[in-house]
């Protein structure tokens, strides 16, 4: 009896446990499956404004020969400023912003500077670096930006009945060393639903 009282609680379990596991697959990031809400920026919604973006930035600027280096035969650097969040999420603005130098730096004219950067250095053993060579040498080796990006994401939210949309406005700008802007624009996501979603 005891046996099989065992049996049964073990195929219970395995019943009760086995129903309940999920199926996990990996997913094309660029796919129209990817699981999208109107409760927050999905990946999705940083990968299509950054893409349109640097489309953009490279159409507009680059390509027409408005880039301008202070170094002879040097691409430009670029330096990245502030990336406001006036969003109600905690976001990493990286996901729009390092999609960008990427795509960027593939362009042979454009690097990003590392050790110069609003709020402090993304790289602070290249910043010691180059700071100890300074000391050493007795002479500057930083260069200054010829550029900088900085921008704002910002969050709108409204609803009628049970249909809730939100938008998401992503700007961003680009200074010469002079403080001039020389290339603006502005990308608008807009998402509507009752619930979230599957492709949306």
């Amino acid at each position: 009896m005891t046996m099989k009282l065992n049996l049964l609680l073990c195929a219970a379990t395995v019943l009760v446990f086995g129903g309940c596991a999920s199926k996990t697959a990996y997913v094309d990031p660029n796919s129209s499956n990817l699981i999208t809400t109107t409760e927050g920026i999905n990946i999705q919604d940083f990968s299509q404004a950054a893409d349109a973006m640097t489309a953009s930035l490279i159409d507009n600027f680059i390509n027409p020969g408005m880039l301008r280096s202070g170094e002879p035969g040097e691409p430009a650097l670029l330096a990245i400023s502030r990336i406001q969040n006036n969003t109600g999420q905690q976001l990493d603005t990286d996901m729009l912003v390092k999609k960008m130098r990427v795509a960027l730096l593939r362009t042979g004219k454009v690097q990003t500077s590392t050790t110069i950067a609003y709020g402090g250095p993304e790289d602070p053993l290249a910043a010691e670096q180059q700071s100890a060579q300074e000391l050493f040498e007795d002479k500057p080796h930083s260069r200054l930006p010829d550029y900088t990006l900085s921008g704002k994401i910002i969050e709108d939210r409204t609803s009628a009945g049970r249909t809730k949309q939100t938008s998401y406005i992503f700007q961003l700008s680009l200074s010469s060393r002079a403080g001039i802007g020389v290339w603006e624009d502005e990308r608008t996501i807009v998402k509507q639903g009752k619930r979230a979603s599957v492709g949306f």
